[in-house]
């Protein structure tokens, strides 16, 4: 796999996305080193010079006005780490953590930090070598940056900490032998330049997003199976319906569904029946499913912005040979596109698990009650909707934006707080639960085509129904159905229908 160049610009989510899951290398390019070395010149002259600069000559937060001597400097920037390594609960997954250290290392060969390139080449060395720090995943107010979560991370530079070797947890010190590396010596400014950034909220979020992307193609294809088994029109995906009302997602979904139901006997047969008109979770699929689009299309424009920034303070311009005191650490952009998201994919929950109550309901679907037969002594897929409904409900609470509430830290210097890292852990957890509520429909509604054995479905249900049947198998008596759902989420994340989909019918929007 080739190695991803990290510079000043140019980033995006596939590139975070094969570091951070599929294993890939990393590299500095050759033009971020001469930055990251200009940049250092600049603050080896000024600690020279005794200038005071925050954060390099000075304490941190409300004591910024303390002043470090020379002699000191260096004691300062490992005090940094272990102060501020104060996160708490369960560490972060690996791949999270593999995206923020792409994304710190990122962040710093922009040249705008002050940090040594021996520094930045040791984290390289690390997330290259496959060590994995440990990160408590609470502790983050989102400003100014990930501080605690991002000492935890740099602990292991100096071998301190804990880490994750290829599967085993161990010292930072001996994290860093497997790598053939020894603990760094920080010099100034450098802890600072280690914390200081917002990596750990864009990381999960950039990851949730990702998710995102397939589940909204899977809610479509997911909605456009039970379309068929429900009996729906197609009436409702007619483009003159959506040019009208020219929201981009929404004619995407209509676009989508259309070409999966395309040639439908299931659809032809009921041409001429006396429904008036589609149930909404049907026929507004396209206005639903679309502003989630549209959603999540806005919010990965603001992470991959964020990916491609500089977020310390100070930010050292070394064109110009100075530096400028601001807040490129402050969340609330990633926090407020986080709620959002929450927000929109908890809604392709929602729309989804009423479809499942169709399906299953005999009243509503015409189908035999839970899609199961012998009911009664079999309960099918009764409780498949339960736990639909239960993470809808969870949803609904998760989708609380964490971004309105504010707490000062610091004494009150830091007296307005984002709370991002909070919002994106919430939008990763409504991610998985609607994962779920999506996985519980698709096997719903290939249930419910085993009772059309007469009538062939459209192309791209087909597709999708043949995919689902090669790794779970019809429910003819009561199973586990648990093994049922994570099986069929795996098939989700794996893009295995998602693809077999796009072959047949097109690429879906």
């Amino acid at each position: 796999m080739k190695a991803i160049s990290l510079g000043f610009d140019g980033m995006t989510l596939a590139d975070l996305t094969a570091i951070a899951r599929d294993g890939a290398q990393a590299k500095l390019t050759e033009g971020s080193e001469k930055r990251i070395r200009a940049t250092r010149r600049l603050v080896e002259k000024w600690v020279e010079d005794e200038k005071t600069i925050y954060g390099i000559t000075t304490g941190f937060g409300a004591l910024s006005d303390v002043a470090i001597s020379r002699k000191d400097t260096r004691r300062l920037q490992e005090n940094v780490l272990m102060s501020h390594a104060a996160g708490v609960g369960e560490p972060l997954d690996e791949e999270t953590v593999r995206a923020t250290m792409a994304l710190r290392i990122k962040d710093l060969a922009r040249g705008h930090s002050g940090i040594r390139l021996e520094t930045v080449q040791h984290l390289l060395a690390l997330l290259n070598g496959g060590v994995c720090p440990v990160i408590p995943q609470k502790g983050s107010v989102g400003a100014s940056g990930d501080l605690a979560p991002l000492a935890h991370l740099a602990l292991v530079l100096v071998g301190l900490g804990e880490a994750f070797f290829k599967g085993q947890r161990m010292s930072g010190r001996r994290a860093l032998s497997k790598c053939g590396l020894t603990p760094i010596r920080l010099e100034s400014g450098e802890g600072l330049a280690l914390v200081n950034g917002t990596q750990v909220m864009t990381a999960i979020g950039a990851l949730a997003i990702d998710r995102a992307v397939t589940l909204s193609k899977m809610t479509d294809i997911a909605a456009a199976m039970s379309l068929e088994v429900l009996m729906g029109s197609r009436t409702e995906f007619n483009k003159r319906i959506h040019q009208i009302r020219p929201h981009p997602g929404q004619a995407s979904v209509a676009d989508n569904m259309e070409r999966i139901i395309q040639n439908s006997e299931i659809i032809t047969s009921h041409k001429d029946c006396s429904r008036i008109q589609d149930a909404y979770t049907l026929r507004c699929s396209p206005q639903v499913h679309g502003a989630t689009k549209d959603a999540i299309n806005y919010c990965r424009r603001v992470i991959e912005t964020e990916m491609n920034s500089s977020t310390n303070n100070p930010l050292i311009f070394a064109d110009s040979q100075d530096f400028l005191l601001g807040g490129n650490f402050h969340g609330q952009p990633v926090a407020l596109a986080m709620d959002f998201l929450s927000m929109a994919i908890s809604e392709l929950a929602s729309i989804s698990e009423r479809r499942i109550e169709r399906l299953v309901n005999p009243k509503l679907s015409g189908l035999p009650a839970f899609l199961v037969s012998d009911g009664g002594l079999n309960s099918g897929f009764m409780i498949a909707q339960y736990t639909a409904a239960s993470l809808v409900s969870e949803n609904k609470v998760l989708c609380h934006p964490a971004c309105v509430d504010s707490i000062p830290t610091s004494a009150n210097k830091e007296d307005h707080v984002s709370m991002g890292t909070i919002s994106a852990r919430q939008c990763r957890e409504i991610v998985v639960n609607t994962e779920n509520v999506i996985a519980i429909e698709l096997l719903c509604a290939a249930q419910a085509l085993d009772l059309f054995t007469n009538l062939k479905p459209g192309e791209g249900t087909l597709k999708a129904y043949q995919v689902i049947r090669k790794t779970i198998t019809p429910l003819e008596k009561d199973r586990i159905l648990s093994n049922d759902i994570e099986a069929m989420k795996d098939l989700i994340r794996s893009g295995k229908i998602l693809a077999a989909v796009e072959k047949k019918v097109g690429e879906l929007r």
